[in-house]
């Protein structure tokens, strides 16, 4: 039985990039739908594989007004057609149909079109910005752990990353694991404990290895981390954000590392991190690594025949530059 109560609003708009987000926004709408009727069917499609005439038929009342999700994926690429019938249907939606458009933001005029359309017939708008920079990234946990219904503090928040690394399915995996696990209070002793050799396997430890210069515990970690099935573009990344943070506290001087962090926007803790890695780096081997990381990113995406060696060269090479004067 349908009940009216519950009812989602008919246009949705999920504007980001963040595809963890984009999901979840996707599964709120479809939750909602068949809470006021259990049958409601989702369709989901890019724009650019469907033709008007299969978006009219699409979004067309049907006669037993059974509910509907539709989700157009990646409207910034649409054309002027599928634009125009968007924006005309936004200005009388069907009943049981909820229309859900996914948009990164950018892209064409016609797309963004679409945006304003929606926007302006009052859609629900669901925001799934990217999530690059440290602090959003602990945002992000912290949001996580009370979401699970637990609590925590910066120092956990912190461990969780580092141990964990950058990529969110992750993050909220462990985060959800560690309320469970934890009984709702998620400490760095918690963390530590329920993540101890898991920080030893990641690339964010061959990274911190490789730019201190210790090259065996570098290629040990990378051996493990391999044999353990890290994926290389984790390592990859892991290698230029390393590089990159240091490059950008050494640039900024030897200044106080609290004051340092709101400058660079970054998280004290990593801010102190990167003081002590930079030791020993001059200007010339910042510059040799920055193309190191380049380079072994693109090897690692295809570039190379052998991703595993692309990354133990990388290693070598980046041990090579903290030398260079």
């Amino acid at each position: 039985m349908n009940s009216p109560s519950v009812v989602p609003p008919p246009l949705q708009l999920v504007l980001g990039e963040e595809e963890l987000l984009i999901e979840r926004a996707i599964r709120g709408v479809l939750d909602t739908a068949r809470l006021a009727d259990p049958a409601a069917d989702l369709t989901r499609t890019r724009v650019v594989d469907l033709t008007a005439p299969e978006l009219a038929e699409m979004v067309s009342p049907s006669l037993f007004a059974e509910g509907r999700v539709i989700v157009l994926d990646a409207a910034h690429e649409a054309t002027q057609d599928i634009a125009a019938l968007v924006i005309n249907y936004a200005t009388s939606p069907a009943d049981g149909i909820v229309l859900t458009v996914v948009h990164n933001g950018a892209g064409r005029k016609a797309g963004k079109d679409i945006v304003a359309a929606m926007k302006k017939a009052g859609a629900v708008v669901t925001e799934c910005p990217k999530i690059t920079k440290a602090a959003e990234r602990e945002a992000f946990v912290r949001n996580e752990i009370r979401r699970a219904g637990g609590r925590t503090d910066p120092a956990a928040v912190a461990a969780l990353v580092d141990s964990v690394g950058s990529d969110l399915r992750e993050l909220a995996a462990a985060a959800a694991q560690l309320v469970a696990d934890a009984a709702g209070e998620v400490t760095e002793e918690a963390v530590r404990r329920y993540h101890r050799g898991r920080a030893d396997v990641t690339g964010f430890a061959v990274a911190e290895k490789a730019v201190t210069g210790d090259v065996a515990g570098a290629m040990e970690a990378l051996r493990w981390a391999m044999q353990l099935g890290v994926p290389h573009v984790l390592v990859a990344d892991a290698l230029a954000d390393a590089v990159r943070t240091v490059a950008r506290v050494a640039g900024a001087g030897r200044a106080d590392p609290f004051k340092l962090a709101g400058e660079l926007g970054m998280p004290a803790w990593k801010v102190k991190k990167a003081l002590a890695q930079s030791r020993g780096w001059k200007p010339a081997g910042l510059a040799a690594a920055m193309s190191v990381v380049a380079q072994v990113n693109a090897d690692v995406k295809g570039v190379a025949a052998d991703a595993d060696y692309a990354l133990e060269r990388a290693v070598l090479r980046l041990a090579e530059a903290q030398r260079r004067d």
